[in-house]
């Protein structure tokens, strides 16, 4: 076909035509990006470019193998039908921009070259259908804080004019070169077509011209008005996985809160650019679900305003609580990372609420519980406000002494953790994991009153000072104890002692692995050291843990465990990955609910269990599970339906008195 530049294009050449509208696009676009670029460096550092290799990965996995939203069978496969379109088109674009400025470079255009234009041909069907997919999910079957917007209509319209014009301009090709090539399945099937209603030869390549023009128009159009519209995510969502944090936890670097957004990272304000506002946050976030007045996707919607607000010279001055989100929604998280680990994009919510709830600590925003809490904390080195010399007082209830890690050698120093230690609720289950350990021959210690809080939801309430305390208090007892492994019963303490006590707790863990005790059991399972005499011949269903599955991802460990036993283990819908919330993260546990809210998270999550055919019993591997879902069970009227019980009791019932092995437990992988 004729080179499309040597024609004119309304009386101007069509070489000077393609100039003008190159460079008025990319001035557009580059003077938005360095807005916006600009306004992010005045964010606070914080290192996203370590560890280049394994960003890499994220990159290729979560963008180009768009695994999120696979996840999503229908939508997730016409995503990704769209998004290859989008890569080979851009491409394509690029490389007809640069032949078409530059006439006399030795190339020929992209849809002169069969092994371009073949996949582009059938991605251009494809994409096209995966567009119709998401007009009707959007317009007709909308999922749950899904927008119909303008902008995201005028996105899809665009996309489509682009699929559009390349597929009529391979009919017109083929029609005029009168040659059905096995390269153009697309233009072989539309010749006819074209034809079938009157156009000539020669009337088919002035339309392919004019196809390319309003190809070539219409990208670099939409190329300068992506970085001012809400659907910018096409152009920095990429860049989202890319500086993705690393460290499972939600918690952002030590500040003093942030009353402005300027007080934010860059990275927490990045996430209002990535942002696609899809609403898949809202549908899997159990506050949002249960009516708590928290939604994480007008979270970085508002954050989005915010910031484009402060791209403006003189902006940053817009107060973040009250305008971002009220006090009521940040207290309503949960903290329980369903909105990060669902978003395509990996925007960071629970950070950005931390630094808000941070500044709420520091002005002494917080409800009369929460403050009691913390004062506890600080005290007494617990949230129950017990006496340090009575954390070890569950020990009296056994029938042999517990070992005190600082004053003899242990392979595990067990750290029990708050409500393992003083709620009376859970003491039963703390004796019968000591009973267990001991039976399995086992040599653990304990640290008794040199044992303080972890501080993991210290840390996600806003009191980083506090939180730093108390990992400064464990450090130093950790420091003098004797152990070669930690294990504790408790996500929430190995969330911290896995990865938020500096290097190894400054020093105190000194590369010493920390075990789940479920990783601990499962090891002695697989090694034949679990002996079963009594086996569990019963239908289970099992809770992950947020901060043992989300945050760290330990979910083959605990299930294998409870099949040892002889348990037939049946998933709820929601499970692993996408496990709900029992809603006591995040120092929830601590606060009152929000008057007016349709059901707890943890009513939810007992319902959902008791729905599964001819199951029992919830097993939970975390204390708090243990205490929100048995007062849950007799809220919903449950009782009898279905009981709630620790992994440890289903292995206690299971397991034969034996003599304790010599051996020690292997190293956990």
């Amino acid at each position: 076909m004729p080179d499309p530049t040597t024609g004119t294009v309304f009386g101007v050449p069509g070489v000077a035509a393609l100039w003008i509208m190159a460079l008025v696009a990319f001035a557009l676009f580059g003077h938005r990006m360095w807005r916006l670029v600009a306004a992010l460096r005045r964010g606070r550092p914080e290192m996203r470019w370590d560890r280049l290799a394994t960003r890499m990965q994220y990159v290729v996995v979560n963008v180009f193998g768009q695994r999120r939203l696979l996840g999503e069978r229908v939508i997730g496969t016409a995503h990704f039908f769209i998004f290859w379109a989008f890569v080979f088109f851009a491409t394509s674009f690029f490389w007809n921009l640069i032949r078409g400025l530059v006439p006399v470079l030795p190339i020929p255009f992209a849809d002169e070259v069969r092994w371009m234009t073949f996949p582009m041909e059938i991605l251009a069907v494809l994409g096209l259908a995966g567009i119709v997919v998401a007009a009707v999910r959007r317009y007709v079957f909308t999922p749950e804080s899904l927008e119909r917007t303008w902008d995201a209509s005028l996105v899809l319209v665009l996309i489509a004019v682009l699929l559009v014009t390349f597929a009529m301009g391979q009919g017109f090709t083929a029609l005029a070169e009168q040659h059905a090539s096995p390269w153009s399945p697309v233009g072989n099937a539309l010749a006819p077509v074209v034809a079938g209603i009157g156009v000539t030869r020669e009337g088919a390549t002035t339309l392919y011209a004019w196809m390319w023009w309003i190809h070539m128009a219409t990208v670099l159009g939409f190329l300068a008005y992506l970085p001012y519209s809400k659907h910018a995510h096409l152009l920095f969502g990429p860049f989202g996985v890319f500086f993705a944090a690393l460290v499972p936890g939600g918690v952002p670097p030590a500040s003093e809160g942030a009353a402005h957004i300027g007080q934010l990272t860059w990275r927490q304000q990045f996430s209002a650019l990535a942002c696609a506002e899809c609403g898949r946050c809202d549908r899997v976030c159990p506050a949002h679900k249960s009516g708590f007045p928290l939604s994480p996707k007008d979270l970085m919607h508002n954050l989005k305003g915010i910031f484009l607000e402060a791209v403006a010279p003189g902006g940053n001055g817009t107060p973040l609580v009250g305008s971002l989100a009220n006090p009521d929604e940040l207290w309503a998280c949960t903290t329980c990372g369903a909105c990060m680990e669902r978003c395509p994009v990996f925007n960071e919510h629970i950070p950005v609420i931390v630094e808000l709830r941070r500044h709420l600590v520091s002005e002494g925003q917080t409800d009369t519980r929460v403050q009691d809490v913390l004062m506890a904390l600080m005290r007494y080195g617990n949230s129950f406000g017990q006496s340090p010399r009575g954390r070890a007082k569950w020990t009296r209830g056994l029938d042999f002494k517990v070992k005190d890690a600082r004053k003899e050698r242990v392979e595990h120093l067990w750290f029990v953790g708050d409500y393992a230690s003083f709620d009376p609720r859970v003491q039963e289950m703390t004796r019968t994991t000591a009973r267990v350990f001991t039976q399995l021959g086992i040599d653990f210690g304990i640290l008794y009153e040199g044992e303080q809080n972890a501080g993991t939801d210290a840390r996600r309430i806003g009191e980083e000072g506090l939180a730093e305390m108390l990992r400064e208090k464990n450090a130093t007892v950790l420091g003098q104890a004797q152990f070669d492994k930690v294990v504790t019963t408790d996500p929430h303490t190995y969330q911290a002692l896995s990865h938020e006590y500096g290097e190894n707790g400054n020093g105190a863990l000194r590369g010493r692995p920390v075990l789940h005790y479920t990783e601990l059991l499962d090891v002695l399972a697989r090694e034949g050291r679990l002996t079963v005499s009594d086996p569990q011949r019963r239908r289970v269903t099992y809770h992950d843990p947020c901060y043992l599955g989300r945050y760290n991802g330990i979910y083959a460990a605990p299930r294998r465990v409870l099949r040892a036993t002889g348990a037939d283990v049946v998933e709820m819908p929601r499970t692993k990955a996408t496990s709900y919330c029992c809603g006591g993260g995040g120092g929830r546990i601590w606060m009152e609910d929000t008057p007016g809210i349709r059901e707890r998270p943890s009513e939810a999550r007992v319902r959902e269990a008791a729905s599964l055919t001819g199951v029992d019993t919830l097993v939970v591997s975390c204390p708090k599970d243990l205490v929100l879902f048995q007062d849950a069970i007799k809220t919903t009227g449950l009782e009898g339906k279905l009981a709630v019980k620790d992994a440890i009791e289903l292995v206690a019932d299971a397991i034969a008195p034996a003599t304790p092995l010599p051996e020690s437990a292997a190293e956990a992988e």
